[in-house]
């Protein structure tokens, strides 16, 4: 209770998780809510109270029994739905139903993979543990984990697995292989190599299927063959079959002796998909992917001033402490009500505490940060902005995103994203699609259209970095790349925390085969000015 924010009430309940394992809150809470309840909230459009009324007045146990419901036309009678609340729900079930919509977040997966790696690298028998699969490669969900381990002692090792603290049940244990579940309900597939076969197995392991086909296309075509045991020369078979059989090993240590062996250099793992890699790889054009340590700015975060945890002056100390040297404060204009949006007023007086705030910084010499004055404004639903253009041309940061009319036709929000961009204000156009991953499909819109638009004017796009949003998506985030579109990575903080999830969206950019030059906050601030003409 010395620590600030706990309290006898709180303390009381750390000791009892701490004594018997368990929580009676969870257990009575777990009790009263079905779990049926956060199925049927995967589906967009239902919240909380919509699905108590359904779970209450007609018993929905699944998502096939609602489904069936709104076929009967049952829904409609409940209270506070009604006929087209009921078509959209019935269009939305697919989309709830889908497997790849029910896989971790990889933020989520990644806060699974790091205490186990960590774990496992406590093993006295372990020389090397990392994390492989769909997670290593970036992709924004991830199914299972993966992890592959360099040891001559596979029985401690899985043994070493079975006693973390978060394991669940043992779905298979064999020589060199264990499954297991972990956290929430993930299988963890654990494998064990030697020390020669560890870089064949990483590389095999982490995928993806297209590549690694295409790979040992390639190392047929050169007189070897490939599998998770290492690189092996190809020898002429005998007898009726006459298949060549595996010969001499000469790779498999390293993920890079692998590639070598067939002529490449190392591949990061983030592009490799089955796409181009192997042949920009075999014409020595492997992209130099964006690190997290070449971002200097973050250019979307939002203070106490509208829905933000922090204020001000908690978002610029936390981002000095994450080393950057500028970022922009983009509360959210007055159309965004429910987040109490700023009005003209209220937005230059925070305009005005930023100015103060940066003569502030800057009185010893060279500030440690530069705030820049921004506003993320909303594109209304019958076109424009929500604040006037004689604002806007003070900031020195515009994101703007739509939040509203997110079921219009494809022309006319593809209409409003193109005005806004066309606006000399407007230095971004913030999480272009909307999507909400697992939650919210994009609204319908024409990228290619947007993309087309953004490289003519030079307005940026954002690859915004929450784990639920990546928005761009890899594939739109290439197309910009490709079209001479600059991207801008950012976080769309609403706490201190928020910052943190930089790195997602940087595993974003990579996988869309992004160099450091396609981003606009690489470069220092006054780069980064030149470059959106202000």
């Amino acid at each position: 209770t010395d620590i600030d924010g706990i309290g006898a009430d709180l303390a009381g309940k750390i000791e009892t998780l701490l004594d018997t394992g368990r929580l009676p809150l969870l257990d009575d809470l777990q009790r009263q809510i079905p779990a049926v309840v956060f199925e049927l909230m995967r589906v967009p459009g239902l919240g909380p109270k919509k699905v108590k009324a359904l779970v209450e007045e007609l018993a929905i146990d699944s998502l096939d029994a609602l489904e069936q419901a709104c076929r009967d036309g049952r829904v409609r009678e409940v209270k506070g739905f009604g006929a087209k609340t009921e078509a959209t729900i019935l269009e939305n079930i697919a989309f709830a139903k889908s497997p790849e919509h029910s896989r971790l977040l990889w933020e989520e997966a990644d806060t699974i993979v790091q205490p186990l790696l960590a774990w496992m690298r406590e093993c006295p028998a372990v020389r090397q543990a990392e994390g492989a699969g769909s997670w290593r490669r970036g992709r924004e969900t991830v199914g299972d984990i993966d992890i592959v381990v360099d040891s001559d002692a596979p029985i401690a090792v899985m043994d070493h697995l079975l006693a973390w603290k978060e394991c669940g049940d043992v779905i298979l244990r064999g020589d060199t292989k264990t499954s297991v579940r972990g956290p929430r309900g993930v299988q963890i597939d654990l494998r064990v190599v030697e020390h020669g076969s560890f870089g064949a197995a990483w590389q095999y392991f982490t995928g993806s299927k297209d590549h690694n086909v295409r790979l040992r296309s390639r190392a047929r075509d050169r007189g070897f063959t490939i599998n998770e045991y290492g690189v092996f020369t190809l020898v002429p078979g005998h007898g009726v079959e006459a298949k060549p059989m595996k010969g001499k090993a000469v790779a498999g240590r390293t993920e890079k002796d692998v590639y070598a062996a067939v002529g490449l250099p190392w591949i990061p793992p983030e592009i490799r998909e089955g796409g181009d890699e192997i042949a920009r790889a075999e014409r020595g054009d492997v992209p130099k992917l964006v690190t997290l340590d070449d971002i200097r700015g973050d250019l979307h975060m939002h203070t106490t001033a509208t829905d933000g945890e922090a204020t001000l002056g908690e978002m610029v100390r936390a981002s000095i402490a994450r080393g950057l040297s500028y970022i922009a404060i983009t509360d959210h204009g007055q159309r965004v009500t429910m987040a109490h949006g700023l009005d003209k007023k209220r937005l230059l007086k925070q305009w005005g505490e930023i100015d103060r705030l940066n003569e502030s910084l800057a009185e010893d010499g060279t500030p440690p940060i530069v705030v820049l004055k921004g506003i993320e404004v909303d594109m209304l639903e019958k076109g424009g902005l929500d604040l006037p253009d004689d604002v806007l041309e003070q900031a020195d940061w515009v994101v703007a995103s739509l939040h509203y009319g997110q079921n219009q036709p494809r022309d006319r929000i593809t209409r409003r994203i193109i005005e806004a961009i066309e606006n000399p204000h407007v230095s971004v156009i913030g999480h272009p699609t909307g999507r909400l991953i697992n939650r919210r499909p994009a609204y319908d819109v024409d990228i290619e259209a947007v993309i087309e638009n953004a490289a003519r004017t030079g307005t940026f796009l954002e690859i915004n970095a929450n784990p639920w949003r990546l928005d761009l998506d890899d594939h739109h985030a290439a197309a910009a790349k490709k079209a001479g579109v600059k991207l801008v990575i950012s976080t769309d903080a609403h706490s201190t925390r928020g910052l943190d999830v930089m790195r997602c969206g940087v595993l974003q950019a990579r996988r869309a085969g992004l160099e450091p030059g396609d981003v606009a906050n690489t470069r220092t601030l006054a780069q980064m000015k030149k470059l959106a003409g202000r």
